[in-house]
């Protein structure tokens, strides 16, 4: 298969950079991923846009040429619905199926792999640690907006103290 510099781009860019099938970015493997026809070309698949799909060296090579019978489950799309239409992220880092298309999605891809479970738990620690960082900067930022506006006020406070005793002052010695 040979595509050229555009299609892989617009294939990339569509894929935000990551595998359409497991998530992996190309960050987290050091490189362009591969892209793959959907529908095999050895079984009619076209080269347009709408057949590419960019993904991982495995999800690419555990797919290979799979496409469905008349009597054999299809395999998920991710060009045409999210995820979330079948499959679910169970606490263990697995993917739990929720349809026939995610069971056969899973095994045929393999998305249950260990390094694969591992990659999932580690990202979702990470987006933990993320929004835990984010909470305590905001926290550190209110913390430096109070002590300022405190500051404030005890100023305020200090200059309204001695106006009054400037006019107590004044009373009192107009009471003299």
């Amino acid at each position: 298969m040979r595509i050229s510099q555009e299609v892989l781009n617009k294939v990339r860019m569509r894929a935000s950079f990551a595998c359409e099938y497991c998530g992996v970015q190309e960050t987290d493997t050091g490189g362009e991923l591969t892209v793959d026809h959907f529908q095999p070309q050895s079984l009619s698949g076209s080269d347009d846009l709408d057949n590419l799909v960019y993904a991982c060296f495995r999800c690419n090579i555990y797919k290979s040429a799979y496409w469905h019978e008349l009597d054999t489950p299809s395999l998920w799309n991710p060009r045409n619905e999210p995820a979330s239409s079948h499959f679910m992220e169970s606490e263990d880092g697995n993917l739990v199926a929720l349809s026939e298309i995610g069971v056969t999605s899973i095994r045929v891809l393999r998305l249950n792999r260990p390094a694969l479970v591992k990659y999932r738990l580690t990202k979702r620690e990470n987006l933990r640690r993320k929004e835990i960082l984010e909470r305590l900067l905001e926290t550190v930022r209110l913390h430096h907006s109070v002590k300022i506006e405190t500051m404030n006020l005890t100023s305020e406070q200090s200059n309204l103290l001695s106006e009054l005793k400037s006019v107590f002052d004044r009373f009192t010695n107009s009471d003299e």
